[in-house]
């Protein structure tokens, strides 16, 4: 071992919840250590869709409190990673239209005119939507911006440094990694789709692999977010129309399938049928994580000194904020804002 650092907090995994968590330790003045196997922002953080899908139909409804909450978080966080960083993340899109669940509107349905201001390149024959105040992000922007955010902070990104192993000691933890060592009052296991090691004491996390692809299409033909449940489309604002997703259990393969990526282009398309398909498509993959019940694991180890805030599934984006927020508050002995006791670790006791 070259060198051993000495900090309040280590947290491996550098993805969107892991450097967020990073920023607001920061801000209450915790010295933290970021460590990542690969590259910062490199792996879902990366390939999402960018949705903040607060309404989404298909999320547990366990999951709401925390939504609403990040939502309502989002605006300052984006802010102050602009504030640090000096790069733009603007905020992509703030409507949304989705088709609800049959018997399950909630919302005034869009009329025909009102698609045909935020939407006029929209198809929706033979579909209802409503309205939605949601908002989408462009997963590039942060990609570019948390990293520096963090180090400009105060805080050490270790990239390329994967963690092989965390051991208690008195009153904290030594982290060994393949270069150093850490030792570090606290420990957090933001590791992702990678989450499920038992080097570290590990929780029931399994990857959960997405294909989405780009679609080309003048900008103000599409101005809104449009979300059914088969496919989602969500413009950037510069051309391109980013689409998802498939839902596989593939383990940690990372292959791009052609045959998937065109179904899932099709379908799109027939929604917005001016949008033209790349050649070569323009399409990628991501592996989210994926817990058996379906929502995030957040709070305390069962080793001493050690947390997990994890498990996120399709809304890491959504909930960046939140989870930094709560366990930020947990960590420091202090009631969180959203109760975090359906989203404990130790739900998995038999793990």
């Amino acid at each position: 071992m070259n060198n051993t650092f000495v900090v309040d907090v280590a947290i491996a995994g550098a993805g969107i919840i892991g450097l967020s968590l990073a920023l607001e330790l920061r801000q209450r003045g915790l010295s933290v250590t970021v460590m990542e196997r690969g590259q910062a922002m490199s792996s879902a953080s990366w390939a999402a869709g960018g949705m903040l899908a607060v309404n989404d139909p298909q999320n547990p409804p366990e999951l709401m409190p925390l939504c609403v909450s990040s939502w309502a978080l989002y605006q300052k966080y984006l802010d102050r990673i602009e504030s640090l960083s000096g790069q733009r993340v603007a905020m992509r899109t703030r409507r949304t239209l989705q088709e609800p669940k049959l018997g399950r509107i909630s919302n005034a349905l869009a009329t025909t005119a009102e698609i045909a201001e935020l939407a006029p390149g929209l198809d929706p024959s033979g579909h209802s939507f409503e309205w939605l105040e949601e908002g989408s992000v462009d997963p590039n922007d942060l990609r570019e911006a948390l990293p520096a955010s963090v180090r400009e902070a105060g805080g050490i990104l270790l990239e390329a440094t994967e963690v092989l192993g965390v051991e208690a000691t008195a009153g904290g933890v030594l982290v060994e990694t393949g270069q150093d060592r850490i030792s570090a009052g606290m420990f957090v296991n933001c590791c992702g789709a990678w989450s499920g090691s038992r080097r570290w004491g590990g929780v029931p996390v399994e990857p959960v692999k997405g294909h989405m692809a780009n679609l080309r299409c003048e900008p103000s033909r599409l101005s809104c977010v449009v979300r059914t449940p088969a496919v989602y489309l969500v413009p950037r604002g510069d051309g391109r129309v980013t689409v998802g997703a498939t839902i596989e259990h593939a383990g940690f393969d990372e292959t791009v399938h052609e045959p998937q990526i065109k179904a899932m282009l099709d379908s799109a398309v027939r929604f917005l049928p001016e949008a033209t398909i790349p050649s070569p498509t323009d399409g990628w993959i991501g592996l989210r994580p994926g817990t058996p019940d379906g929502l995030p694991i957040l709070g305390a180890a069962k080793r001493e000194h050690c947390w997990h805030a994890t498990g996120h599934y399709r809304d890491g984006i959504l909930l960046a904020p939140v989870t930094a927020r709560v366990m930020t508050q947990a960590m420091l002995g202090e009631t969180p804002d959203v109760p975090l006791e359906t989203f404990a670790p130790s739900r998995f006791d038999s793990w």
